[in-house]
Formats: structure tokens, C-alpha cells, sequence
């Protein structure tokens, strides 16, 4: 395992961040204490220091869990949880980005994890209401306290993210590290607007459901997976589709090419497109997790890269498609020069691969 630097600051990562939210049994498909067990001690035997969590998963089994695994070790671990999701539906204020809500989740999250302190705070998803002056202050303050070293904000859309960014940064606030979205072969819109703000705000990214639900694995192209989260959960129902077969197709084609996994191909291309990407890779057990790791060993070339990209395209919309159009208007001979700061994706759609 290699490491990588969190966004705008010092802290070292691994290139690949563990996914904790099937550790506990309570939502019916993740795995129990023994194989939660096993699946933290091969992620760190490779070298992982980076583990994910968030309050409401497993309805809290999985930050107990997590807190007595790293228990013996626990400077070593990077440890990263979240707030905003409702906990008690007799509460309104137990869901929400508010201050209330935000220390309230803070101190229940610090006892589950059985540490004082927690290396990345996320705010897990935008909830519409509350001002971004008001997360950015008690996120803030949370940091000043000593309970939180870094913090984060997951599910956001870019124009939120970007003001809470510059009001963090005109007040001398704590800023963002790092967003964290889902990203993979069969979902990126995010190359519309969400990509290009990392780049050029230095955030890293952790993408969440690298394999598409499980889709990019190929598990679907022949059969129907009884039991699998994709049946389960409604969100993911949009991975059924025949867009995202044919992608899928594509990624075991290529994967037959090399010789590895489907999973491991989906999970490479992520890792390729820039070195801001941290995969969130999850796993029921210890097999699935040796072979997502396996994708450390996998570099697509060329040719790979391009098949998939155009198997998985998506309109980048207005405006990187209208300046593509009118480029020569504002680039002119400066094009081999300029540098535009934007996502490589977004430097491809403008027909200037620069650097």
C-alpha cells in the first residue's frame, strides 16, 4: 500500500480507504463480528491505515465494532465517520447539518469508537436548510476543541461545497480536506462540476460504490444475484439498467484481456484518472476484499482507458460543452500552455490534454 497526502494538508492516507459500513448485521447484508474481524486485519496486514465509517451505519454496530478493532493501535488508524442522518425519529434535531446536531452525534460517535478523538469529521450530506456559515463555524470549533483533526463533507453539490470553502477560508475557519461522492464506470456526472472543484480547490476524493452496486463486477450479466444489496436497496436499483450491462460488459471484456478481475478493472480506472481518487472499497468478506485490493496490481493501458471511457460517457452539459465548441475564442494559440486547472476529464472534453 502506498500513501497519499489529504487534500490540502499533511496527513498520510492509504490509496485505498476501507469501507466499514457492513461491519454488524443489523441492516441484513453485512458481515458479522468475526468476519469484520478478519476483513480490518487484511486491509491493515496490506498496509491500510484509512477506514470509513459513519454514525448511522449498522444502526451504530459498525463505529463499536470499529473502535475495539483499532483499539490496541489506535494512532496508527485514520479514522473517518459522519454525522447528519437521523438517529431518533422522535427528534427532529437528531438529522440535520446543525450545531445542535453536529456535538450531539460528535460525542455518541466518540463513545461507540471508544477514542477521543476523530481524524476526519464528515458532514455526510447537505440537508438543505441549514447555513453553510453555521456547519463551517461548529466544524470549526469542533477542530479547535481537539476532538476532530480534519473535516470533510460528503453529498453535496459543488456550488455548496465551493462557498463554504471560501467562507472557511476568508474567516480563517477550518476548510474542507477531502468530498466524498459516488463515482464509478456506470455513474459520473460528477465530471460535470463536482471533479473539476477538487482539482482545483486540492480536495481529495473518496468515491463510494467504486463497482457500480456490485454491477461492475459482471455478476449481473448472466444472473440475478438473490440477496445482494442490489436487490435490497432501492437506490441501486438504477444499476440494472441496460446502459449500465453494456458497460459492465465492457469492463469484463477488458478484464479477460489481462487476466484479473472485473472488480479490479473497475476499481484501476477509478485509481487512473487522477491521483486525488481514493476508491472506498467494501466488502461482505474476507475473498472480496483480497480481491479488491488486488486492483493496487492492475494499470490499464491506453487503449483499455479509451474503451471504457467511451462505453461509459455521459453529456457533460453546459457549459465545459459549449466552451469546447467556441475553445478557440478565449484559448487561441495559448492552448499548449494555458493551464486550465480542470479535472483530466474535463481538459479531454476541451481537446486540450494539458498537464
Amino acid at each position: 500500500m502506498q500513501y497519499k497526502l489529504l487534500g490540502n494538508t499533511g496527513l498520510r492516507v492509504s490509496e485505498l480507504c476501507l469501507g466499514a459500513m457492513t461491519f454488524g448485521e443489523d441492516w441484513d447484508w453485512g458481515a458479522n463480528k468475526e468476519t469484520s474481524q478478519a476483513i480490518f486485519d487484511a486491509f491493515a496486514e496490506a498496509g491500510g491505515n484509512f477506514i470509513d465509517t459513519a454514525n448511522v451505519y449498522t444502526n451504530g454496530t459498525s463505529e463499536k465494532m470499529l473502535g475495539e478493532f483499532v483499539e490496541s493501535e489506535r494512532d496508527r488508524f485514520v479514522i473517518a465517520t459522519k454525522y447528519t442522518v437521523m438517529m431518533n425519529p422522535n427528534d427532529p434535531n437528531s438529522s440535520g447539518n446543525q450545531r445542535k446536531n453536529l456535538m450531539r452525534s460528535l460525542e455518541a460517535s466518540l463513545k461507540r469508537l471508544n477514542t477521543d478523538y476523530i481524524d476526519l469529521y464528515w458532514v455526510h450530506m447537505w440537508d438543505t436548510v441549514t447555513p453553510v456559515e453555521e456547519i463551517m463555524r461548529a466544524l470549526d470549533d469542533a477542530v479547535r476543541s481537539g476532538k476532530v483533526m480534519y473535516v470533510g463533507i460528503s453529498d453535496a453539490p459543488a456550488w455548496i461545497i465551493s462557498r463554504a470553502q471560501t467562507i472557511a477560508e476568508l474567516k480563517n475557519m477550518t476548510t474542507f480536506a477531502a468530498i466524498q461522492l459516488e463515482y464509478n464506470l456506470v455513474e459520473r456526472t460528477v465530471e460535470r462540476d463536482l471533479l473539476p472543484m477538487a482539482e482545483d480547490l486540492n480536495l481529495s476524493v473518496l468515491d463510494w460504490s467504486p463497482l457500480g452496486g456490485g454491477v461492475l463486477t459482471g455478476k449481473y450479466l448472466n444472473q440475478d444475484a438473490e440477496g445482494d444489496r442490489l436487490n435490497k436497496a432501492e437506490y441501486f436499483q438504477q444499476y440494472k439498467s441496460d446502459r449500465a450491462m453494456q458497460i459492465a460488459q465492457v469492463v469484463v471484456d477488458v478484464a479477460n484481456e489481462i487476466g484479473c478481475s472485473a472488480a479490479q478493472v473497475a476499481l484501476a480506472w477509478i485509481r487512473q484518472q487522477s491521483p486525488r481518487h481514493i476508491p472506498i472499497i467494501g466488502a461482505r468478506s474476507l475473498d472480496h476484499l483480497k480481491e479488491n485490493l488486488g486492483c493496487l496490481n492492475v494499470t490499464l493501458n491506453d487503449d483499455q482507458i479509451t474503451r471504457l471511457n467511451a462505453a461509459s460517457e455521459v453529456d457533460l452539459g453546459f457549459a465545459l460543452k459549449f466552451l469546447r465548441r467556441l475553445q478557440n475564442l478565449f484559448l487561441g494559440a495559448a492552448t499548449e500552455t494555458i493551464d486550465l486547472r480542470l479535472h483530466p476529464v474535463s481538459r479531454q472534453v476541451l481537446g486540450c490534454d494539458l498537464q
